[in-house]
């Protein structure tokens, strides 16, 4: 079988005696093609234009081809690379239109190799092809539409990841060729990324391919702006997921009156209540489609993450999210999901990451040159961090508490005891770390009073001080979160004496009414329970659910722990509704998710017949306003 680029009969063609050209002989060919029309239109003979109409044909990124059609576009690609000398932007635009249109999708493994080929080589030509080249790669990210919906499907897996590691290499290629690339590519990738409107298959498909330049030596020069870009679509997903898509009408209902755990090692001992509001919560987002493409991305980032640990590289890795946390997500709006990046992140690496991001949530809160609204943020985030993290210690927990303290304390140095709370939000940093204290300590203090010297330095912060300040800290800060602080201290005997300002009618006072309604203090937990299914798989392992909590009260005697063994039960608060006792309405806790309904309405306990309750995401995780 002859192999011919050109079928003139006045043009010399170089066969070889096997009837194949030879790689010099179409080398020679392809020249000759693409000088012929290297003219003024009107000066090109007609043999010359069709033979460079013959070389377009070859050169057909819409032309479906069998093997030999295939072979036959290897030899030209291959043709084309050695001589992109010739090759002229004015001259040969249909050409060059041909070419950056291909998709290697559609192609074999030669045919792949040798068009990547030519576009590094086309790349590296001074000044004339780079950008084209660049876009075309990057275009390439994505299979054809026709594939996209059986992208999953085994076979394409496969040839989905050979494409992926091909056009990694071209890009590492023309990065080493032309110092300028990365920038250059930088701005392609602006142009070309997905939007969080685009289906789930681009987005998914897109962001993996991207991810993978990461780990390559671009990423040296890209790192930090690929990062951002999948955390700003991740963000822009998470708040397109509108809260009535999760929260029910009936907020007394449902999943979001408890936290939900399956504990997948002791299913026998799950109750059928527990189970029913399992799969009640695993179709909570089923069918939102903002919510599947922020499963899927989230699964994509936390599997780079992993690799990233097992790379070696997480610390740097960490360094660049850090930043986009700090300037992305920290003070975003209706976030809900995507701030799981960082606690994934920290889990990989407890020791470093983990305490660097506490560390900075905490002296982001205790500067004086932050603005209110990062400094609460912060906290909130610090509280539901050092609450939810399986994997932080004790002693770091005591240690960045005690700073807390230390700060509200001084605080309420400065303003002494003839200032009373008028309005809180004129103090609100100060009732945001208030707050931010006592919810950790709902977690955290039985582990704090089991090690003798952490439990010494918590006995000897000045709390009682602080949370009996005429500013009532105790009667600004969610009800809820003070009376199960209230009540796990009163088990651990914090306070050396009684102090009847933290407890005479907290519940019936007229600023607990008014300040846990409408104006009450404005608080976020970010990392309240996960609820987005494929993605949960690696947040659920390093995550401390409200059910999983020892409180200091649990197992002060027999007859507490027969009591509130049923803690998380679906039934608890209407169990303790019925007790007259003041004990009974202390304890009217449940579900420790404790960010607030959207309806601020807390009836207290001694107004009603249902004890206050701790629902799970009661409420959007969303920044404070003021």
């Amino acid at each position: 079988m002859g192999v011919e680029l050109m079928s003139n009969n006045d043009m010399a063609i170089y066969e070889m005696e096997d009837g194949y050209l030879s790689d010099t002989e179409a080398f020679y060919s392809v020249v000759q093609v693409l000088d012929g029309v290297r003219m003024a239109p009107n000066l090109i003979a007609e043999s010359d234009r069709d033979q460079y109409a013959n070389l377009l044909s070859i050169v057909d990124p819409g032309k479906k081809m069998g093997p030999d059609e295939e072979a036959l576009l290897v030899t030209a690609l291959k043709a084309l690379s050695g001589a992109v000398s010739k090759i002229d932007t004015v001259f040969h635009g249909s050409l060059l239109n041909n070419i950056f249109s291909i998709s290697v999708w559609n192609y074999g493994l030669d045919a792949r190799n040798a068009m990547l080929e030519l576009i590094t080589t086309l790349a590296a030509v001074p000044d004339k092809f780079l950008d084209g080249c660049l876009h075309m790669l990057v275009s390439n990210f994505l299979p054809p539409r026709r594939l996209r919906e059986s992208i999953s499907q085994s076979r394409w897996l496969t040839r989905k990841k050979e494409v992926h590691s091909q056009l990694h290499l071209a890009l590492h290629y023309i990065a080493d060729l032309v110092p300028l690339a990365p920038m250059k590519l930088k701005d392609v990738i602006d142009k070309r990324m997905p939007r969080c409107t685009d289906p789930k298959d681009v987005i998914v498909v897109f962001v993996e391919c991207m991810l993978g330049l990461e780990r390559d030596e671009i990423g040296e020069f890209l790192g930090n702006i690929l990062f951002a870009k999948v955390v700003d679509l991740l963000t822009d997903i998470d708040v397109n997921i509108s809260w009535e898509d999760i929260l029910q009408e009936d907020h007394n209902k449902g999943i979001f009156d408890m936290e939900l755990e399956e504990r997948e090692e002791n299913t026998d001992s799950i109750g059928k209540d527990s189970t029913n509001n399992l799969e009640e919560a695993n179709r909570v987002l089923n069918g939102n489609v903002f919510a599947e493409k922020l499963d899927s991305l989230m699964v994509i980032m936390c599997e780079h993450l992993k690799s990233c640990a097992d790379g070696g590289h997480l610390l740097k890795v960490f360094e660049t999210l850090t930043e986009i946390f700090r300037r992305t997500v920290m003070n975003a709006h209706k976030s809900k999901f995507s701030q799981f990046v960082m606690f994934y992140a920290c889990s990989l690496d407890p020791e470093i990451c983990g305490l660097k991001f506490a560390v900075l949530l905490t002296d982001i809160f205790v500067s004086k040159t932050e603005s209110p609204l990062s400094r609460m943020s912060a906290v909130s985030y610090l509280a539901s961090y050092l609450s939810r993290a399986k994997f932080i210690s004790s002693s770091l927990v005591t240690s960045i508490l005690k700073r807390l303290v230390d700060w509200c304390f001084e605080y309420c140095q400065l303003h002494g005891i003839q200032e009373k709370m008028v309005k809180p939000e004129a103090h609100r940093v100060f009732y945001s770390g208030c707050q931010a204290v006592m919810y950790v300590l709902c977690f955290r203090m039985r582990s704090i009073m089991d090690v003798p010297h952490l439990k010494s330095l918590l006995f000897h912060m000045p709390l009682s001080s602080i949370l009996g300040h005429p500013l009532d800290p105790l009667k600004v800060c969610l009800p809820s979160i003070v009376q199960e602080f209230l009540r796990q201290a009163k088990a651990a005997r914090l306070f050396n004496k009684s102090v009847p300002s933290l407890c005479d009618n907290l519940l019936e006072s007229d600023f607990s009414k008014a300040f846990g309604g409408i104006e009450r203090l404005d608080m976020f937990f970010p990392f309240d329970p996960y609820l987005l299914k494929e993605s949960d798989r690696f947040v659920r392992p390093h995550f401390e659910f409200w059910s999983m909590v020892k409180t200091t009260y649990i197992n002060c005697n027999s007859e507490d722990e027969d009591e509130y063994e049923d803690l998380d039960g679906p039934d608890f608060a209407d169990n303790v509704g019925s007790s007259d006792s003041e004990d009974d309405l202390e304890c009217s806790m449940n579900k420790m998710s404790i960010t607030p309904k959207p309806a601020f309405q807390y009836h207290m306990a001694a107004n009603s017949h249902t004890a206050s309750r701790m629902p799970a995401r009661i409420r959007p995780s969303m920044s404070p306003t003021w």
